[in-house]
């Protein structure tokens, strides 16, 4: 039986260096074989990325990718926000994470030239500010929230992931995520947020950790599973 086909853009400037984009395509590899699909993915340089009409169209699914600074801020915010919009699953992991956030921070929470302070250093209220204690190439327990795709898709209730960065969501803003639709739904043992998603049925799903990482010990990464899945599920609804 041939297998059903999906497209997924990587959002991020490729950079073979980086241990994220090396796991990347065999997560999604993994998650490919485990769901019974094609997967064909290409990456998307930021800069390619028409901030004001990206033509991302021919992608059922999107997922932005660690390493930022991104060389355009802009395209990414672009792809993000032409997730969002139409619907179109969406994965943000590290950079991913952050950079959801400052799209969403804008399009959802009205804030004003969302800052992110690994761009700007002198924003006087940041979004996403650095970390008092760095997370770079740390891993630890992350507790997710009962019910949330992050929760159905691991099937437990905590995971121990893996972390490359030096910068999270700014506390001031942590009091938004409770009123949505952009919703805390993983912590770490500190309780502070390592994890996001938009209410309702649409998947948009951004983690501070990097869970692809897992494929470099030939670990099906249970979100991209879950990711390839509700790609598959639109796709299919749209035919």
């Amino acid at each position: 039986m041939r297998r059903a086909s999906l497209r997924v853009g990587l959002v991020g400037d490729h950079d073979p260096a980086v241990v994220a984009h090396r796991a990347i395509p065999k997560a999604l590899r993994l998650a490919a074989d485990a769901a019974g699909l094609y997967v064909e993915a290409q990456w998307i340089g930021t800069e390619t990325i028409d901030p004001v009409n990206p033509e991302l169209d021919q992608y059922q699914a999107l997922w932005c990718v660690p390493a930022s600074p991104y060389r355009s801020t802009e395209g990414a915010l672009a792809a993000i926000r032409f997730a969002r919009e139409r619907h179109i699953p969406f994965l943000g992991t590290c950079g991913g994470f952050q950079h959801a956030l400052l799209e969403c921070a804008e399009a959802l929470w009205g804030v004003e030239q969302a800052a992110h302070a690994e761009l700007d250093a002198e924003a006087q209220r940041p979004v996403i500010a650095p970390l008092v204690c760095s997370l770079v190439e740390v891993s630890g327990t992350v507790r997710f929230a009962p019910g949330s795709k992050l929760a159905l898709a691991y099937g437990r209730p905590d995971a121990d992931e893996e972390y490359h960065c030096a910068y999270a969501l700014n506390p001031f803003y942590r009091p938004r995520l409770e009123e949505g639709p952009l919703r805390a739904t993983a912590w770490d043992d500190a309780g502070d947020v390592r994890g996001v998603e938009l209410d309702g049925d649409a998947f948009f799903v951004g983690t501070l950790f990097q869970p692809e990482r897992a494929a470099l010990r030939g670990v099906t990464p249970p979100i991209v599973l879950a990711f390839l899945a509700a790609a598959h599920r639109r796709n299919d609804s749209a035919l």
